[in-house]
């Protein structure tokens, strides 16, 4: 059936079935926008942990990582492994997140520099979900196919799994997602293990893959030039990546969320911190299935085949099933979150404030809904723009980056002002756009000019231009600076507090 094995189609039922009942279940508790936006901020330390990791995760990724390391080698592990070095900063990051006790990264802008700066920002942010549902969407849709023969389409793939986050997403929102993510998580970390256990005894083990293959397959370095569409991974690679992820997080429109759902700053900063260390321990698993996949396809047209085209021939009947279950919940864990969040900023960044500004809370659920509907439409539609993983990874790195320029400009630095932040976003855009497109430059050369130019941008604006008033300025580094459970420190202040 389907080209799959009968125990394989009743695995995959059973874990849809089942994951849709988990998500009806915990959708019982919204009751207010709130709710359905930031999980009433009440999620504790494990749901948090299995929620970072499940949205954090997804299928494309480890297509993006399988194909990486069957082109470079182990080097390729780095295009899942480039925050590795950044994850303790996580620990510092997530309760400054937390503090703000905002519901999107869009209010952030709106409350630190005004200037419209919100309401771009949840334009960009909108977009930045629906690329990212499209090429998950899509990976998964095609290792999907590939595992069942071609006996089912990437397209149908693509409607099954977005009608099944769509059932429960739109119904339980964050409280929902989180829900399920914590199933997911789960599936997961199966999806990245199972494999490679048949894989290795297919190769002979360690000393057969050794024997196959060159020496130079096992270095974490590629000096030479790349496969076209890679990069050289370098010592200077990583770390130019590394910076730019410090400032690429903070841009990316979900951290918000990831920060501020937690009971407190502590279940935050718990759940985004080791919620990333899972992953780093799942991206090993990938990138050796990378490597062993060149001793057993030597010949491969496409590398990021290589996954499905494994599953398919080397797990027994049975795990077939749970490694297609695993697929869907790598990429549902992900884009149900995305879908919550990006109607979020939709809502309180955009419709909120332009278009109905005095509605009770229940329209401003139900719009949230059909602006998740509306994305996920966009999404698939997306899936026709990018016919690689690896080319999708690579455009959308500089994105957040352009933002988080201005976020940390406006936690660290009072004198940071609107103008400084358009100036520091614009100029990175405009330098990222020549160095890529005219000067045809490699990645970590681009981040270096993009970066170090928006910062000397945003801080020659600032000081040209004037400040922000003082009044405002206190009162956002007022709510960072008081920890959650302290609010009585705020309304000493006569500030109104945020949901």
């Amino acid at each position: 059936m389907f080209g799959l094995h009968y125990l394989d189609v009743a695995t995959l039922i059973l874990y849809l079935v089942g994951i849709s009942i988990v998500g009806l279940l915990a959708s019982r508790g919204v009751k207010k926008s709130i709710d359905y936006f930031m999980g009433g901020r009440r999620f504790g330390k494990a749901m948090l942990i299995m929620h970072a990791f499940g949205t954090g995760t997804h299928t494309d990724q480890a297509v993006n990582v399988v194909g990486a390391s069957y082109k470079l080698g182990l080097a390729g592990i780095w295009y899942a492994w480039l925050p590795l070095f950044v994850t303790p900063f996580y620990w510092i990051m997530m309760p400054l997140f937390r503090r703000m006790r905002y519901i999107t990264t869009g209010d952030f802008f709106d409350e630190r520099f005004g200037m419209g700066l919100g309401r771009v920002y949840s334009l960009f942010g909108i977009f930045y979900y629906i690329l990212s549902m499209g090429i998950m969407l899509e990976g998964t849709g095609k290792m999907a196919s590939g595992v069942t023969g071609g006996a089912i389409s990437p397209e149908f793939c693509i409607i099954i799994m977005s009608a099944m986050f769509l059932f429960y997403g739109l119904i339980g929102g964050l409280q929902a997602a989180v829900a399920t993510d914590f199933i997911q998580g789960v599936f997961i970390i199966i999806l990245s293990f199972i494999l490679w256990p048949f894989m290795l005894d297919q190769i002979g083990g360690f000393s057969g893959m050794h024997e196959v293959l060159p020496p130079e397959t096992f270095s974490l370095t590629i000096l030479d030039d790349p496969p076209a569409g890679y990069d050289r991974i370098t010592f200077w690679f990583v770390v130019i990546l590394t910076i730019n992820t410090i400032f690429n997080i903070p841009g990316q429109p979900h951290v918000m969320e990831m920060g501020g759902s937690g009971k407190t700053e502590w279940e935050s900063r718990v759940g985004f911190t080791y919620g990333n260390m899972v992953k780093r321990f799942c991206t090993i698993a990938w990138a050796f299935i990378g490597v062993g996949a060149i001793a057993i396809y030597p010949n491969l047209s496409d590398p990021e085949l290589a996954f499905g085209q494994a599953t398919r021939d080397l797990l027994p009947v049975g795990l077939v099933g749970i490694m297609l279950a695993s697929m869907i919940a790598a990429v549902m864990s992900s884009c149900d979150s995305f879908m919550v969040d990006g109607s979020a900023l939709f809502v309180e960044n955009i419709y909120r404030p332009v278009v109905a500004p005095d509605k009770d809370d229940h329209h401003y659920l139900n719009v949230g809904r059909v602006a998740g509907i509306v994305m996920v439409i966009g999404g698939i539609l997306v899936t026709e723009l990018f016919d690689s993983v690896i080319a999708l990874w690579r455009f959308l790195v500089p994105m957040s980056a352009f933002w988080g320029i201005a976020v940390w400009g406006g936690i660290i630095w009072r004198r940071c002002n609107g103008y400084g932040a358009w100036a520091g976003i614009l100029g990175s855009v405009a330098i990222w756009a020549y160095c890529n497109y005219e000067l045809r430059m490699e990645l970590q050369d681009m981040i270096v000019w993009y970066l170090s130019g928006g910062i000397l941008l945003m801080i020659a604006t600032s000081k040209s231009t004037p400040a922000i008033a003082k009044e405002s300025l206190d009162k956002f580094y007022d709510f960072m600076h008081t920890p959650i459970g302290q609010e009585q420190d705020l309304l000493d202040k006569g500030y109104e507090l945020r949901d």
